[in-house]
This record gives structure tokens, sequence and C-alpha cells, in this order.
């Protein structure tokens, strides 16, 4: 992201309205790719993108700076975009609704690149489920793509504890995915 969108998240931060909307607006494509790695169907990641920029907006003025606001914001997409998965799961499991095959072909169970997304949750919700603290350094190295000393810096562990976490849960998911494939 761009210098000027940190100084606009030191100025939102600091309570000014008008360095907030342009945050908002600078930031939203960028929330929406992101939102795209975690969610197979773009109306889930732009959903969950809504999610996320209504949190920037109300959260923003926790954003101190000291760390890089695009570190801040991935933390948000990250458990924006993972509640929504789980918003849409519960909600398919408690109404399934019939499909006309005819009519609609749902590219979570049409598309490889959107199974796989899918597999990759059921994953992290396993993960969260037997070994919370792995997961962090899963989704901060693996999904979002944050250097190793900047996803470390995050998490607020040393770098070395997070490859040794890093480690254990690609070890740990590894074989849940294969058994998906």
């Amino acid at each position: 992201m761009p210098s000027s969108t940190e100084e606009l998240a030191l100025r939102a931060a600091a309570g000014e309205r008008a360095a907030l909307d342009e945050l908002l607006a600078a930031i939203r494509p960028e929330v929406v790719r992101r939102c795209g790695r975690f969610l197979p169907c773009r109306e889930d990641a732009e959903e969950a993108a809504q999610d996320v920029l209504l949190q920037v907006a109300r959260k923003i003025g926790t954003f101190e700076g000291r760390s890089r606001f695009s570190t801040w914001l991935h933390t948000v997409v990250a458990n924006c975009a993972r509640q929504k998965y789980r918003e849409l799961k519960r909600r398919s499991a408690e109404q399934p609704a019939p499909i006309d095959a005819g009519q609609y072909a749902d590219p979570r169970t049409t598309s490889v690149i959107a199974g796989s997304r899918v597999d990759l949750l059921e994953a992290l919700e396993r993960l969260e489920r037997e070994h919370p603290h792995l997961v962090a350094p899963l989704v901060y190295r693996d999904i979002c793509q944050l250097e190793y000393a900047e996803a470390a810096e995050r998490t607020g562990i040393p770098l070395g504890t997070f490859k040794s976490r890093l480690h254990e849960a690609r070890r740990l998911v590894r074989p849940w995915l294969a058994d998906r494939a």
C-alpha cells in the first residue's frame, strides 16, 4: 500500500473524518482482493469486504501506528473473511436450500480453485479448534503473504518461534488438505 495510505490511516486514527472517508475509498479494491483469497465466491468476498470496511471505520481509533497500517489491515481482513465463512457455513447447515442444477451452478462446488479455498477454510477451522496458537502464523504468512519478520511482529512472537509454529501448522494442515483432494 502506498505511504499516503499510511498517512491517511494515521490522520483517520486521530479522528479526521475526511481522512477516514478517503482511506476507505483507497483501500476498498485491495480489501476485496484480499477477501477473495479466503472466500471462493466473489459475492461472499464482497460481503466480507464490506464487513472489513465497517470494522476499519469503527476501529481505526485503535490503530496506533506502531506497525504499518497494511499489517493492521491484514488482521481485520483475515478475521472478517473467516467470520463470513463461518456464517455462510452455519447458514447453509441451518437451512439447506434445494438447488435446481439447470438454473444455478455454485462456483464453490464447480471450481477447483474455489474448492481448494473452501478446503483451506475447513482446515483452518480444524486447526483453530485443535491448535489455536498455530492459526495466525499460517494465515499471515501463507494466505496474507506477509514477510516472515512482519508476520512475527504482528503475532507478537519472536521470529524463530514464528517459523517453528508456521512449520508445525503446515505439517498439520497438509494431510487434511490432501485428504480432501
